[in-house]
């Protein structure tokens, strides 16, 4: 099926953190465009950085064979890179200038006719604004934290919190067994989605999330009243993004010209410190970081990519521009970026999920 007269080329790329899934979108945007529509594919290499120098090469059917069930992403990714906000050295100086027009000029040197974005909300907002001044966009949602707002789930999630609760299951033989307190952390930088599906799947004993600031007298008790009860271990998950009442985000360092400026991490060092001050129980901690995002994605993450790359092709093909795919409910559906970023989903308090952690005896520090 030949596609309208005025799409002959489509470039696809993918920006900020790497998840599993990735490759998947990247297969189907390039098998459906390349069989439905009979049209080629261009991918420009390690984010908006291959647009800006002009990285780029042609996506064949053979170059996405066997990548299905690959982690990361053939065509590299960076939290760098802001056409709008590039630095570049001026009078020995580092200056931020706005490179932009760039991107036009090599979408048409490749003869793109519509570019596809795969990213969080970093390069989802910067896919608006190259939209609002003029480029034909498509987005698709991509984050392990499944923080973004305009849709029900992002690729990339299931595998992390798989890997997470697989890790829970590990560390609950070797806790038990030394009647030890054991600390998960886990991503999460402003939403707590790993930590409470993987704290309740996991069988944690306390969960700690950005959306609900603990007081770590509430963790101790909790400890302590396991320990009354003859439960010689307890298990904790926390959110990279977890900070106490009136406390602060842990932040390992600062990362200039990135969409991310702070990297956190350490707040389970924190609480486990805490923890084994209080109550003489020798507390370990496990910090998962990135094995979070690595390895093959889950079935369900394969699943979700590969209909995400199929439905943005669609909205190409139809010229819905300037939107994003999304799930709803059961459905890939489209929304405009404008709606798409700008804020996060975090976990309602309210939520069905949080409702049940609590029901279960779960402490989340409030």
């Amino acid at each position: 099926m030949a596609g309208p007269a005025k799409i002959k080329r489509i470039g696809v790329l993918t920006g900020g953190g790497d998840a599993p899934g990735l490759n998947a979108v990247i297969r189907a945007v390039v098998k459906v465009t390349i069989r439905e529509y009979g049209l080629s594919v261009i991918g420009f290499l390690n984010g908006f950085g291959g647009l800006i120098k002009n990285q780029a090469r042609e996506l064949t059917e053979k170059d996405v064979v066997g990548i299905l069930p690959r982690g990361g992403t053939i065509l590299g990714t960076t939290n760098r890179d802001n056409p709008f906000h590039y630095p570049v050295v001026k009078g020995g100086k580092k200056v931020f200038v706005d490179v932009s027009d760039r991107i036009f000029e090599n979408i048409s040197i490749h003869g793109v006719d519509a570019l596809i974005v795969i990213g969080g909300d970093g390069s989802l907002a910067i896919a608006k604004e190259l939209h609002a001044k003029g480029l034909s966009v498509v987005g698709v949602p991509k984050t392990i934290d499944n923080d973004l707002l305009a849709t029900d789930q992002t690729f990339g999630f299931d595998t992390a919190l798989t890997t997470a609760t697989e890790a829970l299951d590990k560390l609950h033989t070797t806790a038990e067994s030394h009647h030890r307190v054991m600390v998960l952390e886990v991503m999460g930088r402003y939403a707590g989605w790993i930590a409470l599906a993987a704290g309740v799947a996991g069988g944690a004993d306390v969960i700690l999330i950005p959306e609900i600031p603990y007081r770590i007298e509430k963790v101790i008790e909790m400890i302590n009243q396991r320990e009354v009860q003859g439960k010689k271990f307890s298990i904790i998950v926390v959110a990279e993004g977890a900070k106490p009442v009136d406390g602060e985000l842990v932040v390992q360092k600062r990362v200039e010209d990135s969409f991310d400026p702070i990297r956190l991490g350490g707040i389970g060092h924190v609480v486990a410190q805490q923890v084994e001050e209080a109550t003489g129980k020798e507390t370990r901690v496990t910090i998962l970081g990135h094995l979070q995002r690595g390895g093959s994605p889950t079935a369900f993450d394969r699943i979700l990519a590969t209909r995400y790359g199929t439905g943005a092709v669609r909205l190409v093909m139809e010229g819905r521009f300037g939107h994003m795919v999304c799930l709803r409910g059961t459905t890939i559906d489209a929304v405009p970026l404008t709606e798409a970023t700008g804020q996060i989903r975090s976990v309602p308090l309210d939520s069905d999920l949080l409702l049940s952690a609590r029901q279960l005896g779960i402490c989340l520090g409030d």
